[in-house]
């Protein structure tokens, strides 16, 4: 079971989407810190639950336009998560176009991936 296995829609909604986003940025940031890690696990639970808090994210609803990008970005979570070999650049990549989704979130890049 993931950490975020029993959050349920009604918590998730109590928080904005910015909020939101910044929750599933700050998986992307632990995960980014296990990627170095030779067991396979704690990376693919890291991208399980950063998996988990898009889905809940999208199924909360958001406007057309960002649950389109929203959609676009949980594609290249799960090609990571898929991955056989970690890739740190494509993760950081998929971290900073997270976090572009909201101005609140993009604020965050320079200090989350100077």
């Amino acid at each position: 079971m993931t950490q975020h296995a029993s959050l349920t829609l009604q918590r998730w909604l109590q928080f904005s989407i910015e909020q939101r986003i910044l929750m599933i940025g700050n998986e992307m940031n632990r995960t980014l810190k296990r990627l170095e890690d030779l067991a396979p696990e704690p990376r693919r639970l890291g991208y399980e639950r950063v998996l988990r808090l898009t889905d809940l994210t999208l199924e909360a609803g958001v406007r057309p336009g960002l649950r389109r990008e929203l959609l676009r970005w949980r594609g290249l979570a799960a090609a990571l998560y898929v991955a056989d070999v970690p890739d740190v650049r494509s993760h950081r990549a998929a971290f900073r176009a997270l976090l572009q989704l909201h101005p609140a979130a993009a604020s965050q890049i320079p200090v989350l991936l100077s």
